[in-house]
């Protein structure tokens, strides 16, 4: 292994130790603070209880967190591509930018916990009501991401394709399209966060498996541990989803990824 490796992987753990050192020490808080108080485990339960128990119902956990994350891709993949048609149409059309951004905002201001009951209602217990709450919850930073990437795009370069004779069409492919990819990388990652919290929170509401109807059963049993067991499933897929991320902007747009990095 050559020296620069072992020093760029080096580099990455010295980068994420304080967040680890810090989690690791709430954890023991958090273990002692219970062993210490006596709390019941119906109300706190420890960390090593929620493992245990977690590890112990791992296949019922698994199955539902396969269910959480398939309904979490299909809705993202929905939301992808209605933020990508929007964004386009906005970049082409002056008017439609006029039109659709304050609404795209207006759509914000809807509080999902009041939309998710009424999508189940309209649209019944199937999976198409999930999909219409993950998208609602996820395609908004990402579609403003793109029409801001759009727009950000260099003026002379655009420039000098229209004297060139480049159609709108092409100044766009070559253009903006590559100036929209970093900030739209940086949209999709708070997406796939937010999608993973819809998808459980549209299974909460109305499903019959995922991790949120899971963590709804074990509430109704006061099984306070399975609860948190399903919580921290919930972040390890967040948390893969995120990571996965870069590897496509490493695939896509390996020079953005470049750029911010020399920054830090």
């Amino acid at each position: 292994m050559s020296t620069s490796i072992r020093a760029e992987r080096g580099g990455q753990v010295g980068r994420y130790a304080p967040a680890l050192l810090l989690a690791a020490g709430l954890v023991a808080a958090w273990q002692v603070y219970v062993v210490v108080s006596g709390i019941s485990p119906r109300v706190l339960p420890s960390p090593a209880r929620v493992v245990d128990q977690g590890w112990t119902n791992r296949a019922v956990i698994a199955g539902h967190a396969s269910s959480t994350v398939q309904v979490t891709l299909l809705g993202f993949a929905v939301s992808l591509t209605i933020s990508w048609i929007i964004a386009t149409a906005v970049d082409f059309s002056p008017w439609l930018r006029r039109a659709v951004v304050p609404l795209l905002v207006v759509s914000q201001t809807l509080p999902v916990i009041a939309v998710a009951p009424l999508m189940i209602i309209w649209f019944g217990f199937g999976i198409l009501p999930k999909l219409l709450v993950i998208a609602l919850v996820t395609f908004f930073p990402m579609t403003l991401g793109l029409i801001e990437g759009f727009a950000s795009a260099d003026k002379e370069s655009d420039a000098l394709l229209r004297s060139m004779g480049a159609s709108r069409r092409q100044q766009f492919r070559y253009v903006r399209l590559p100036s929209a990819l970093p900030r739209f990388f940086t949209a999709l990652r708070i997406g796939i966060t937010y999608a993973v919290v819809g998808a459980v929170f549209s299974e909460y509401v109305g499903a019959t498996s995922g991790l949120g109807i899971y963590m709804a059963q074990q509430k109704n049993a006061f099984r306070t541990d399975l609860v948190l067991a399903a919580v921290l499933v919930t972040a390890v897929c967040s948390i893969a989803l995120f990571l996965l991320t870069f590897v496509a902007e490493r695939l896509l747009a390996p020079w953005a990824l470049a750029a911010k990095e020399g920054t830090r």
